[in-house]
């Protein structure tokens, strides 16, 4: 009866899983070690375009190395967090992952298309959730999506008497249909639990994996008074 038993759960498992398919978790189709390399030259590129000279250190190689290694991976994550102070490179890191997806145009199965990703503001979510809500429900399942500045918008927005919380029903819902996100704030995780609660919190957990830039800032103020 025991043997039975677990033959039934493993039938029951399998069927359940050909009704409701996992999703694969995207990655670049490539090694490590290239990565790392198109990285790079998307970052030099990024800090060019800003009239910048790129100036690389220990830390910069290490949030690399991090994310190419993450990218080329199998993880159980299907997103990343890049966290830390202002202004030391977590949206340029941004920025270059979609100018590379840009630039290869890879394929995505069954001929729909390439790969791409959206990048908003996070405050731009919250404006959407208010003033356009049926953009701000198609941002909501897109396949690919950045979210930088996480922790820079308003919580909740009233429309109409309604209260909504734009991003914590975004990450919620992404987290459920475990969609590829990748998110840039200045808050600490020990900050976002505050922030976001307890349960956005733990979702974040399984759901992306943490690179924390440790690294003072790039923009060097020249003004003699800090404003």
């Amino acid at each position: 009866m025991e043997t039975t038993h677990k033959v039934d759960v493993e039938v029951l498992k399998k069927s359940l899983l050909q009704r409701r398919p996992m999703k694969e978790r995207f990655k670049l189709p490539m090694a490590e070690e290239q990565a790392y390399a198109y990285l790079l030259a998307a970052i030099k590129a990024e800090v060019e375009y800003r009239h910048r000279t790129f100036c690389s250190n220990e830390d910069v190689e290490k949030q690399l190395h991090d994310m190419a290694s993450w990218l080329t991976s199998p993880s159980s994550s299907f997103g990343i967090l890049l966290c830390g102070g202002c202004g030391n490179g977590k949206s340029t890191m941004l920025k270059a992952f979609q100018q590379i997806l840009n630039y290869l145009r890879i394929s995505k199965p069954y001929n729909d298309g390439t790969y791409g990703i959206q990048i908003v503001d996070a405050k731009y979510i919250a404006y959407l959730c208010k003033n356009n809500y049926e953009a701000y429900r198609k941002l909501i399942s897109v396949e690919m999506l950045g979210i930088d500045d996480l922790g820079t918008e308003p919580t909740e927005v009233m429309d109409y008497g309604n209260v909504y919380t734009p991003v914590i029903d975004l990450l919620t819902k992404r987290y459920e249909e475990q969609l590829f996100t990748i998110i840039t704030t200045n808050l600490t995780p020990q900050q976002i639990r505050g922030h976001y609660g307890d349960r956005i919190a733990d979702r974040l957990n399984e759901m992306v994996k943490k690179i924390v830039f440790n690294n003072g800032t790039y923009r060097t103020d020249k003004l003699a008074t800090p404003v």
